[in-house]
């Protein structure tokens, strides 16, 4: 299973990012009374009781932008409370049940996730007595905190580590379920008329294909069943997305909230080109979502009979691919001709194979058996005059494949050295095509938090993707000495 997210939201000013800091022990969000500093989402990878979890600092909610930023603020909370698998719901306890707290509620009740209510300065132990009010906005675990007065961490810390998922919940039951859950959810993407329904339509003609429309997940997609060879799948069709120019200098994607949706609910993406056509700001738009959100992803070449009426070969679009998206060079390319039914069952085969990629586990020592072979083979330069150390790195989640390296300073940083790295992890380790998340952990992360610039430079901050470390292959520890 996926590293969970637990995701804070609440209105302005109740101490949403105080509290991201506090529980994680480092300074990571930007902390002001004034209301809407926190735009963007805000990650931190947290260990808990051997439970890994991502805790993730949202904007308020109902917050008027000062810079007209609030559609952008709003779409940043949407997508998080859409990827949660825990929201804590901060109140302030201070000043008390306000309308916006009720408007916050409204919106969290239908959704159906577990919660926990977060009433949030109450630095006095009175405050605790005159909570009751906030009872009525959602039925959930309620805890007083108070990041001043220190008060009630470990507590708050045990109900979300409690309210997590079960790990590998699904396991258990996936026989019984078989028949029932899709063997795959496959989220189809692109930019207008590139042929997304007509793929949906030939999946209906493809020999031993059975397809029926359901509702879909959400107001904005349609979720199409199939069966090949006895298992059933799940294509997610959306609208196509198309580019409108705003009265300001920004660009707007029509229809991109669809697509992104879609790529979130999926277990893998189709990213749909046009063979006769060059590649657009959209569909970079597009493939950027699909790295943010680490999903398995085939680049599919579709009207590959005009494409070769052009003289195009392969080759020539598969580079051409490459050149634009240097990130994704690990992913597999498909090039098929949907109006004609040309390679449908082999992209859906493709599509099985990738995927399960995103689910296979790996051994603590083969990972570290790799790691050190690379650093033998090209070993990272001293940055300032420091070295950085590895003790041994674990991978602690699938879909994505998710690594954690321990280090003794995650902030001694090689660009380069660190996609050499992503490199081997790619040849080495069995996810040749499918996307790695690591995340580098500086030693004593989750020591007593100090507060002060140079205890923040012991790096609890996670770095992902493309910020490596420098490393002594004589400090990785030997297979022995690594964690169970």
């Amino acid at each position: 299973m996926p590293v969970p997210k637990v995701v804070i939201v609440g209105r302005p000013n109740v101490g949403k990012s105080s509290l991201l800091n506090w529980l994680s022990r480092k300074r990571i969000s930007v902390v002001e009374p004034t209301a809407g500093v926190t735009r963007d989402r805000v990650t931190y990878l947290m260990h808990e009781e051997d439970r890994y979890f991502e805790l993730v600092d949202t904007g308020g909610i109902g917050i008027v932008d000062s810079d007209d930023l609030g559609a952008d603020i709003e779409r940043q909370i949407n997508t998080g409370i859409d990827e949660a698998d825990l929201i804590l719901f901060v109140v302030d306890g201070k000043a008390g049940q306000v309308p916006l707290d009720c408007e916050v509620a409204r919106r969290l009740r239908p959704l159906g996730k577990p919660v926990v209510l977060v009433v949030n300065k109450c630095d006095s132990p009175k405050l605790d007595q005159e909570v009751g009010e906030f009872y009525e906005l959602v039925d959930a675990p309620l805890v007083c905190t108070s990041v001043l007065g220190e008060r009630n961490r470990d507590k708050l810390m045990s109900a979300i580590v409690k309210g997590l998922p079960r790990r590998e919940e699904g396991e258990e039951d996936e026989g019984q379920s078989l028949k029932a859950d899709p063997e795959l959810k496959i989220a189809i993407v692109g930019r207008r008329n590139v042929g997304k329904s007509t793929f949906i339509n030939a999946l209906a003609q493809t020999e031993r294909m059975i397809v029926s429309e359901i509702a879909g997940t959400t107001r904005d997609s349609v979720d199409v069943r199939f069966e090949l060879d006895g298992k059933s799948f799940v294509a997610i069709d959306t609208p196509g997305v198309r580019k409108k120019k705003s009265l300001a200098n920004d660009i707007e994607f029509y229809g991109l909230t669809r697509a992104l949706r879609s790529i979130r609910r999926a277990n893998l993406v189709l990213m749909f080109f046009d063979a006769a056509e060059t590649i657009s700001g959209v569909d970079k738009k597009l493939v950027g979502e699909i790295i943010d959100e680490y999903k398995p992803c085939i680049f599919v070449v579709n009207k590959w009979d005009l494409g070769q009426e052009k003289g195009m070969t392969t080759e020539k679009w598969a580079q051409y691919l490459f050149d634009e998206f240097p990130r994704l060079r690990f992913v597999p390319v498909a090039f098929i001709t949907a109006k004609d039914d040309v390679n449908i069952k082999k992209l859906i085969n493709l599509s099985q194979t990738i995927a399960k990629q995103a689910q296979i586990r790996v051994p603590t020592a083969r990972i570290n058996e790799v790691l050190r072979a690379a650093i033998l083979a090209n070993h990272p330069p001293l940055r300032s005059a420091r070295q950085a150390r590895i003790y041994f790195g674990t991978q602690v989640a699938v879909e994505p494949p998710t690594i954690v390296l321990k280090c003794n300073d995650a902030q001694l940083i090689d660009r380069s050295w660190q996609r050499y790295l992503q490199g081997v992890f790619h040849e080495e380790l069995p996810f040749p095509e499918v996307p790695i998340k690591v995340h580098y952990r500086s030693r004593g992360a989750a020591e007593e938090y100090a507060g002060d610039e140079a205890e923040d430079e012991e790096a609890g901050i996670v770095f992902t993707g493309d910020q490596p470390i420098e490393v002594d292959p004589a400090d990785i520890v030997d297979d022995d000495e690594l964690p169970e």
